[in-house]
């Protein structure tokens, strides 16, 4: 879920099946298994199809040789087509590392709270069409796993994405994602940042990242 939606786009173009999981491979093994996936790709670049339940980065590198070779074209070329025929998708990861585990405990409980009163609200001239906190529904054994990301929607198909991590060597993460469609073929060349710059003044106009963490920028920007 937290990876780019640019897949989105091209399955509903191309009217092909697409499965929004968490994040974590487990969540792809079943799909896999079932033959209701082909392939898998997540958040950290990692791709792999069903010959693995894993991500496979020798694959990945000869699915792309495959593509070239089968094109005859540049990679340049072909992202550039791709983002003619489907749009751009500007994306990008916010980490803020470190966070005390209170005060990012905090941000995400009042956040919760108001997904219910943000939706039609605008911020920054950018109007909420949804927000909610993703539950997924597994298609093959009916689990489901709920509070796995924050998502913030906006007319026209940006969104900000909010999860907690618990992984770093002390305190929490606060992982940031932030992303805007960019349909417009004349606005394909941008700075991502500069493109997403009112996105990440939204995210933290809704959460409040600097009142409740202290922080005035990301440790990580990816």
């Amino acid at each position: 879920m937290p990876t780019s939606g640019a897949a989105d786009r091209v399955a509903e173009k191309l009217g092909i099946g697409i499965y929004e999981t968490p994040t974590g491979w487990k969540f792809f093994g079943n799909l896999l298994d079932a033959g209701m996936a082909t392939i898998c790709g997540e958040e950290s670049a990692g791709t792999g199809s069903n010959h693995v339940r894993e991500k496979d980065g020798l694959w990945a590198v000869l699915l792309w040789l495959n593509i070239l070779a089968v094109r005859g074209e540049g990679c340049k070329d072909i992202v550039t087509k791709h983002w003619e025929t489907y749009g751009r998708n500007y994306y990008s990861r916010h980490d803020y590392e470190e966070v005390e585990t209170e005060k990012a405990n905090a941000l995400v409980d009042e956040l919760r709270a108001k997904l219910g009163s943000l939706p039609g609200t605008t911020v920054r001239g950018l109007k909420i069409a949804n927000a909610d906190d993703f539950a997924y529904h597994d298609p093959v054994d009916g689990s489901v796993s709920k509070n796995q990301g924050i998502r913030i929607l906006f007319e026209g198909g940006s969104r900000v994405v909010f999860r907690l991590s618990g992984t770093g060597t002390s305190g929490a993460t606060l992982r940031v994602y932030i992303e805007r469609f960019e349909p417009d073929k004349a606005r394909h060349d941008l700075d991502t940042q500069e493109a997403l710059a009112d996105l990440i003044a939204s995210a933290d106009d809704i959460a409040g990242i600097k009142s409740h963490t202290g922080r005035s920028k990301p440790s990580v920007i990816t």
